[in-house]
């Protein structure tokens, strides 16, 4: 029986397939960076208690970012680390980790492209527009920038399934998340979570085609 090579389905010679999306090593940086978040929050906490610092905030809070301050802008670098508390920290936790997994199954190239611009972006915005002499502390910029990603990349990805999850995540988080762009709340930084949100819709509005996986 002679053999026609046009019918055969094994592996065409030199021909490569695309890999697909790396999401263990996605989720295991994700969850790395949060447990790093809660090593430096014991680290404040245990500083705060051996200083006998008083106040609401721990020493290393002070690290954070300082609108309108030259040296204020090196805590963009280190404001997702620190926290007023452990609610505090664990509510930011649990948008990051429940949001960023989301992410995280999309591979590692999206979690960590909408990692970088909610961060760098909300920090950015809380120096630019936040009130001289405030320090401006916590996760939450990054928090937004993951709602508002899962939120709108259905709509550049055009996936069925990334518009589903956008639609649920709007529906539970929609209310809150714009409450938290309010100016009118008072103790929390709506400028970080601005910033956070634009740097979440620019990263879905920049996917690429082989970040527009399940």
């Amino acid at each position: 029986m002679n053999h026609d090579p046009r019918t055969s389905r094994g592996p065409v010679p030199g021909a490569t397939t695309a890999p697909g999306p790396r999401r263990w090593p996605a989720l295991v940086l994700l969850f790395s960076f949060v447990a790093l978040m809660w090593i430096v929050e014991a680290a404040d906490q245990v500083l705060k208690a051996a200083l006998g610092t008083p106040g609401y905030d721990g020493p290393l809070d002070e690290y954070g970012v300082r609108p309108q301050e030259g040296g204020g802008l090196l805590g963009i670098v280190f404001q997702p680390f620190l926290h007023g508390d452990w609610a505090h920290l664990a509510n930011n936790s649990i948008g990051l980790l429940v949001l960023g997994s989301i992410i995280a199954l999309s591979g590692l190239r999206p979690l960590v492209k909408v990692t970088l611009f909610s961060w760098a972006i909300g920090g950015l915005v809380s120096w630019l527009l936040g009130l001289h002499g405030t320090v401006h502390i916590g996760a939450s910029g990054i928090v937004f920038g993951y709602i508002f990603y899962v939120i709108v990349r259905g709509f550049f990805s055009r996936r069925f399934l990334h518009i589903v999850v956008g639609l649920v995540i709007a529906f539970y988080y929609g209310l809150g998340a714009l409450a938290g762009l309010s100016p009118l709340q008072d103790g929390i930084s709506w400028q970080g979570h601005l910033g956070g949100a634009v740097g979440g819709l620019l990263a879905a509005a920049g996917l690429k085609r082989r970040d527009r996986t399940p």
